[in-house]
């Protein structure tokens, strides 16, 4: 019996896992790197990145740049795996830029994509601190305008000349990207697709696929297989589009050095080229074959930091805080107070969990710490308001739902405090990767039940993290704080109460309009 137990244990160990990520390359065997050592780095961009504070490249960085850039590089898709904080939107963004420093003509070359609003207004800040350096135009595709502000942003239109007669039924002779790269959410990439004029992705050369986990899954599918068919190029394609190619010089078309044509790519006989190359990254990469497959890869390289799947920052103490159910927020508000203000980043389970603890936490007495909502409940503006008095200090905590902050980078962020424990490993090393960036020490706290410390350890365990100590607060700290809470929990039902009553009240008159 035991045999066989053993043997089936074994079994679900046994993942299977594709060829070519067996043996990726681990980037912490690379040394950090001067950026004036830095092989082909245009001197323009050496001091755009210097203006943001960064005098060397991080390992991750480095690997990328040389699959890419550097002596040897090859033009293949590339994959990485790499632990939250360790610098991976510089690590596509800068070799990007670089290769596309050198475009003759403004047209749609780069697109990166991501799942939320807020990760793509970081990653375009990152793009825009370097890329006009070399003459190249940033874009965003959010929706955080309107469809029409962001065309006018994206599209130029010709100015008309008097005397000039132009052909209406002839956009595309006149429509032109405004912009080099466009950094979107999947469902506005989609609207531009479907609807903009003079939107078009047949330039495209590289393609990002930021946070791949998130976008592989159902809700966002739609947006890949379009891009994908969008982009893929054959001989009967040029020749529908260009009927008499093969009569016309070979410098017609080079001179834009746009036009996708068949030719031969370095020993792959028959692949389109220019080719799209593809980027995939995240903390938890898949290893599902069948998710994989929809990125159409080719000939894939594997970065990862290390040969564990999960991966938590090096620099990061994990502490688990027992707590008794039902004073669960006591024990959260003795933490905060024991961290004396502290930035902290408190991660709930739902965004509605979201709104009512940072509701309870606001209606306790002089806590003197300064604590707001960010969650999807709230508009963008809301959000980016509390994100941007976060990072300038004037708030000291913020309590965020899971989807909100993935991937976010908040300078200073010494605590992540878990009030809901995380459901997966995947989604603990992305709350805990909040703090703990670049090299920094952080600390991770998660709030347990007494049956939920079982559990929590066996997850700890699938990233090899076994030294998680308890913490424990003053059970005297506890008590004085029972009436504040009491009060606190009156403040919050009356809270409740009224929102729900005007939530009725707003659908009753919307109802009746419709009527």
């Amino acid at each position: 019996m035991e045999e066989a137990s053993e043997h089936n244990q074994k079994q679900k160990k046994s993942v299977p896992v594709l060829p070519w990520m067996r043996s990726p390359i681990d980037v912490t065997l690379i040394d950090e790197c001067p950026l004036n050592l830095l092989p082909f780095l245009d001197p323009r961009l050496e001091v755009a990145l210097q203006k943001m504070g960064i005098t060397s490249l991080f390992p991750v960085q480095l690997g990328v740049w040389q699959e890419t850039i550097g002596p040897g590089s090859f033009e293949r898709d590339l994959c990485i795996n790499s632990q939250t904080g360790s610098g991976k939107t510089l690590a596509y963004a800068l070799p990007i830029v670089q290769m596309l420093s050198a475009r003759a003509v403004r047209c749609l070359r780069a697109l990166v994509v991501l799942p939320t609003r807020d990760l793509a207004l970081q990653v375009k800040e990152v793009f825009s601190a370097i890329a006009p350096a070399v003459g190249l135009s940033v874009g965003l595709a959010v929706g955080q305008s309107s469809i029409a502000d962001e065309i006018s942003e994206l599209i130029k239109r010709p100015k008309l000349e008097a005397g000039i007669c132009y052909d209406p039924e002839a956009p595309l002779l006149h429509l032109q990207s405004s912009v080099d790269i466009l950094v979107a959410t999947p469902g506005r990439l989609m609207d531009h697709i479907n609807s903009t004029k003079g939107f078009t992705l047949e330039h495209l050369s590289y393609l990002v696929v930021d946070e791949t986990d998130r976008l592989l899954r159902e809700a966002y599918q739609s947006w890949l297989p379009t891009v994908l068919q969008l982009t893929r190029s054959s001989d009967g394609d040029l020749r529908s589009l260009f009927p008499h190619t093969s009569t016309f010089p070979p410098s017609t078309f080079g001179s834009l050095k746009t036009i996708r044509r068949l030719g031969v790519e370095r020993g792959f006989k028959g692949k389109a080229y220019p080719r799209l190359v593809k980027m995939v990254l995240s903390a938890t990469l898949t290893q599902d074959p069948s998710k994989l497959a929809q990125l159409d890869l080719h000939h894939p390289l594997l970065l990862t930091t290390g040969q564990r799947r999960y991966q938590l920052p090096e620099r990061l103490e994990s502490f688990q805080l027992i707590c008794e159910s039902k004073l669960k927020p006591l024990y959260l508000v003795a933490l905060l107070q024991t961290l004396q203000g502290e930035k902290c980043i408190v991660f709930t389970s739902s965004v509605e969990s979201t709104h009512r603890l940072c509701t309870l936490l606001n209606f306790f007495g002089d806590l003197q710490i300064k604590i707001k909502e960010y969650s999807g409940l709230q508009r963008q503006s809301v959000r980016s308001k509390a994100l941007k008095a976060f990072r300038a200090g004037d708030i000291q905590v913020l309590v965020s739902s899971d989807a909100m902050t993935r991937g976010m980078d908040v300078e200073g962020v010494t605590n992540v405090i878990n009030y809901d424990i995380p459901a997966y490993i995947k989604t603990y090393i992305h709350r805990a990767g909040r703090t703990a960036r670049a090299g920094q020490a952080g600390r991770c706290f998660t709030l347990l039940r007494k049956d939920e410390v079982k559990r929590f350890k066996k997850m700890l365990q699938k990233a090899d993290n076994n030294s998680c100590l308890v913490y424990s607060v003053p059970s005297d700290s506890i008590e004085l704080l029972r009436s504040a809470y009491t009060s606190a929990l009156e403040k919050l039902k009356e809270s409740v109460e009224s929102e729900s009553y005007k939530k009725r009240k707003i659908k009753l008159k919307s109802s009746r309009m419709v009527k």
